[in-house]
């Protein structure tokens, strides 16, 4: 059963706000759905696309009253990382949330899948998330937080009937390279959280999927909201639920 949350529950996290957003891979599916979201309810967002095509999240930000600033950045490249780090200096944040990613295709297991294409997903998925981080974490506010759209499929513990190999191994390793992050960072005050959003309706999850993007999305952002504050780690769901490892 989806639990929802009630005006009320919405209306005291928003008290708790992270009320400038940096936003990692927006320009559709559940980043655009954050943006939305965020937008929403008021918060200025920063968001990012790879290429310099006009998606959806440019006609939602052109809506009246949505405070969205459009950057690009191809997570994949160091060197555009970098030059977005340059364009938003001297800038601070809230939060920064990393969303991008990908799935792997054709869907098979590890030893049928290309060195190719393992490559581009365990780069995207993995590795390039925590260069973002590495190279934004100092726009993060010293008490804000940064977030990373990881996966309930990226739990080593949960993992009991197999399937998606290559993403789950994607997931996985980034839960983990996070977790070292976090590690080495000790005693900081920002809090750090790994966002399962569930089994959601988008392009990657498919139209079977379980959850829509608005059972998802508006819980999702209520949760890191109630996070915010906390020092360590928390891998949890979109409803605030602990993820095991």
């Amino acid at each position: 059963m989806v639990v929802m949350t009630t005006t009320v529950e919405r209306e005291d996290a928003f008290e708790r706000s992270l009320d400038r957003v940096l936003l990692i891979g927006a320009s559709r599916g559940l980043g655009l759905a954050l943006a939305d979201e965020w937008s929403g309810l008021g918060r200025q967002v920063v968001a990012t696309v790879r290429g310099s095509s006009r998606t959806p999240l440019h006609d939602l930000a052109d809506h009246d009253g949505r405070e969205i600033e459009i950057e690009t950045v191809d997570i994949t490249e160091p060197d555009q990382i970098a030059a977005l780090r340059e364009r938003l200096d001297g800038r601070t944040f809230d939060l920064l949330f990393v969303n991008a990613g990908v799935t792997n295709e054709p869907e098979g297991t590890v030893a049928e899948t290309s060195d190719e294409e393992f490559t581009r997903v365990m780069i995207t998925n993995a590795l390039s998330p925590l260069r973002v981080i590495e190279a934004l974490a100092d726009l993060v506010e010293p008490d804000g937080t940064i977030g990373v759209m990881s996966s309930g499929q990226g739990s080593v513990a949960n993992n009991v009937n197999g399937g998606h190999e290559v993403y789950r191994g994607s997931k996985a390793a980034l839960n983990t390279y996070v977790r070292s992050y976090a590690a080495r960072h000790a005693g900081g005050r920002r809090s750090l959280v790994l966002m399962a959003p569930g089994w959601v309706q988008t392009d990657l999850g498919g139209s079977e999927a379980r959850l829509t993007v608005d059972d998802s999305i508006p819980n999702v952002v209520t949760t890191l909201d109630s996070l915010s504050g906390s020092t360590d780690l928390r891998y949890v769901d979109y409803l605030g639920r602990t993820v095991p490892w």
